[in-house]
């Protein structure tokens, strides 16, 4: 045999029928899929599992004993049926059989009898059933043969283990699989089998080998083997990571780029001598970490995270015009248009007469800040590109038409990113096209993410934070309005509103979706991403909800806008706002709200980001349990930005003790947006939070958790980071590069690029 034999493809293993079906249904090719496809839980041999808690219309296993088998007859006795119950102590489930099977496992599925038993959990005559299930009976019986009591004996002196799983093929098919791969494996003694640990780093944090994890996890002893297997694999999984991770750092540092120090006289000096408040300490801290980074002859690589309302732009514009004085320009790249065209205005009215360079009544210190969307008329636009090349404008704001072949810079210097939108790998080289040498990056997020969430997704990134808010902003009060169980609280709301808006203020209602003909398609399943078409926090939708298929569709901008202007909110000057209306009358309403000629916008999430109206001081957010925590977060960051204390109420028809509701209680009880972030991170599968490329069957987190394992992490970043620094092409460590070349197939270089 040559090679690792880790890469030989299921079919030598297990046949070609078996190897296709966990290929097709569980994204397993080679036997190191298949050894890294760990068993989801243990069952010890006299464990009881609770067959009470057996959710509907999944695929389950269980390990029950047999408590009575009938043989029945329908039909005019002309069909047989066998009805087996099995008990695990706090409930039952009945197995059922029809016709030929019936007959072919009356003679082994006998009372006394245990097993493993695995199928789709339904419901017939109020009563759980599996039927035609599969199983394994788990005690010898003499009509069973030598060969199912060797199979039990194999059971009988360890914990069971019990693999993820899905209809075509059951956990001990796969645990039979398994056994086939480490029998091989172990017939050669493992040669071959890489070792993607230095053997320094086994020794110093005391790890077992990886044939012995390998072992260990899937045909434990005793649990302190599994610890010890999934503590193993756990630094595999950080380790190799962090690598592929400080060699792009690495990568990236060795890049030249225009160093940009900003005089002490310039556009900077003036636009900081003219703010009308002091800079916080964090801002300050920040800032300063962001100009050392431009100071320096590699592009910076840095995010930037800010709790919402805690100053973000205003340190990311300094930087902008700070690489300005230097002769430079910076373009900041938003999501979305009405994102752009806010910040656009935002900025403006930050700088004054210093936005407008060679216009009447501009400054002479003073650049030109211009947009540039897709939407924009052709004369607007070829007046930006000309600003552009000419280095007129030093500062654009805009969407991904910034990319585009006919864009061109006189002196790129730096990138600021807002909101997550990294970029592709085909997006950050066009960019780098645009300049000399490679531009320097900012990447903003409002979203607060856990130390080492932003070490796994944004490894590649040094990250500065903010989570000071300034001076003068108001605390925010938020509350739930549980609108099936108490109608009138909803009607209390309204009448909140009204309060606000009586006292000089304004108010935004958010919904899950818009509500026209288009969006109508999309509105049976998923809301509360981007005007409700998925999107982050969406896919939490259904959480304590009754059943899916029995929701009504997610409420309506459209829908309550004419709603609230006809009933509760009659009189007060409503409009509507969501991400398919055409960019100028977008920026129309959004105007309008902001001088304070509308009293309350009703919106999609299309206001998450960017929207500052200080005069806003309430949100209702309807069918809230529809969004995730951070989402509803940021949304509620909208409000409160004045003087005048923040109110949001989060409408929902969620049951009281469902996991919906304690979502939001949670985002009622705190405003620390880090610490809603571990909690919506415990909630949801590690792969929504790290991307497409690490979610599903092959993905590289199989047992690493980013919340519990922050240790394991940030000690594998430092040894990742200090053996690249030793040895940058990995030459002494084969295997290590071996692994990295399996963990970066096509889709995660992609993830990696991306973030």
């Amino acid at each position: 045999m040559t090679g690792n034999p880790l890469d030989d493809p299921l079919r030598k293993l297990v046949g070609d029928r078996t190897a296709k079906v966990l290929a097709d249904h569980l994204g397993l090719h080679t036997t190191g899929d298949l050894l890294h496809h760990y068993p989801r839980r243990y069952a010890e041999r006299g464990e009881l599992t609770r067959l009470a808690d057996l959710p509907v219309d999944e695929y389950v296993t269980v390990v029950a004993q047999i408590a009575k088998a009938d043989k029945r007859t329908y039909g005019r006795g002309s069909g047989v049926r066998l009805e087996v119950v099995v008990t695990d102590g706090s409930g039952s489930l009945t197995l059922v059989f029809f016709s030929k099977a019936a007959h072919a496992h009356a003679h082994r599925l006998l009372p006394g009898r245990r097993g493993m038993f695995s199928g789709k959990v339904s419901v017939f005559n109020r009563t759980r059933q599996l039927a035609h299930p599969d199983y394994q009976l788990l005690d010898a019986d003499a009509d069973d043969g030598p060969e199912a009591k060797d199979a039990v004996d194999a059971f009988a002196n360890r914990l069971i283990p019990l693999y993820p799983a899905v209809k075509q093929i059951t956990s001990w098919r796969i645990a039979q699989a398994v056994d086939t791969a480490i029998d091989s494996l172990g017939a050669i003694g493992w040669a071959g089998v890489g070792e993607p640990l230095p053997a320094e780093l086994r020794t110093g944090r005391d790890l077992v080998a990886l044939p012995e994890a390998l072992v260990k996890v899937h045909r434990p002893g005793s649990k302190r083997d599994i610890e010890v297997a999934r503590q193993r694999l756990k630094w595999d999984e950080a380790f190799v990571l962090q690598v592929a991770l400080a060699r792009r750092r690495a990568d990236e540092s060795a890049l030249p780029a225009v160093p940009r120090v900003p005089g002490g006289d310039g556009l900077l000096a003036e636009f900081d001598r003219r703010l009308p408040f002091t800079l916080t300490d964090g801002q300050r801290d920040v800032s300063a970490e962001i100009f050392a980074d431009l100071a320096t002859d590699h592009p910076m690589h840095r995010l930037l995270q800010g709790e919402v309302g805690s100053g973000k732009t205003l340190v990311a514009l300094r930087a902008m015009l700070g690489v300005v004085d230097t002769g430079g320009q910076a373009a900041m790249l938003a999501p979305t248009e009405v994102l752009a065209q806010q910040h656009h205005r935002s900025i403006t009215e930050m700088m004054g007469d210093l936005a407008e360079s060679g216009m009447l009544g501009g400054s002479e210190l003073g650049t030109k800040v211009v947009l540039l969307t897709g939407s924009m008329g052709a004369a607007g636009r070829r007046q930006a590109l000309l600003d552009l090349v000419s280095g007129d404008a030093g500062i654009v704001i805009g969407t991904h038409a910034l990319i585009e072949d006919k864009v061109r810079f006189r002196d790129l210097g730096l990138v600021v990113v807002d909101e997550q939108h990294r970029f592709g790998v085909e997006q950050r080289d066009a960019l780098r096209a645009k300049a000399e040498q490679p531009p320097h990056l900012l990447v903003m997020t409002a979203t607060p993410i856990p130390r080492t969430v932003a070490m796994t997704v944004f490894g590649d990134l040094e990250t500065s934070v903010l989570d000071q808010l300034p001076a003068g902003r108001s605390p925010i009060a938020t509350h739930v309005v549980p609108a099936a169980e108490k109608p009138h609280f909803l009607a209390r709301a309204w009448e909140r509103v009204r309060e606000e808006v009586e006292a000089g203020h304004q108010a935004y209602v958010v919904c899950p979706r818009i509500g026209d003909e288009e969006d109508a398609k999309a509105a049976g399943g998923s809301a509360g991403g981007k005007d409700g078409k998925g999107g982050k926090g969406g896919g939490a939708a259904a959480e304590g909800a009754p059943d899916d298929a029995e929701r009504r569709p997610p409420l309506a901008v459209l829908d309550i806008a004419d709603q609230l202007a006809k009933g509760p909110l009659g009189g007060l000057r409503v409009e509507a706002l969501h991400g398919r209306m055409a960019p100028d009358a977008k920026d129309d309403v959004m105007r309008r709200f902001a001088a304070g000629d509308l009293d309350v916008l009703v919106a999609t999430t299309v206001i998450e980001v960017g929207v500052n109206v200080p005069n806003a001081t309430a949100m209702v957010i309807m069918d809230a349990d529809r969004f995730g925590v951070s989402q509803l977060h940021q949304l509620r960051g909208r409000v409160g930005r004045g003087s005048a204390a923040g109110l949001c109420l989060l409408v929902s028809e969620a049951h009281e003790a469902s996991p919906a509701r304690t979502r939001l209680d949670a985002v009622a009880r705190t405003l620390d947006g880090f610490e809603l972030s571990r909690i919506d991170l415990e909630q949801r599968r590690e792969g929504d939070v790290l991307g497409q490329a690490q979610s599903g069957s092959r993905s590289s987190l199989r047992v690493l958790a980013v919340i519990e394992d922050e240790e394991v992490i940030a000690a594998a970043r430092d040894e990742a980071t200090a053996l690249v620094a030793a040895d940058p092409e990995l030459a002494a460590h084969p295997d290590l590069r071996s692994a990295l070349e399996s963990l970066l197939d096509a889709d995660r270089e992609e993830y990696l690029d991306k973030g």
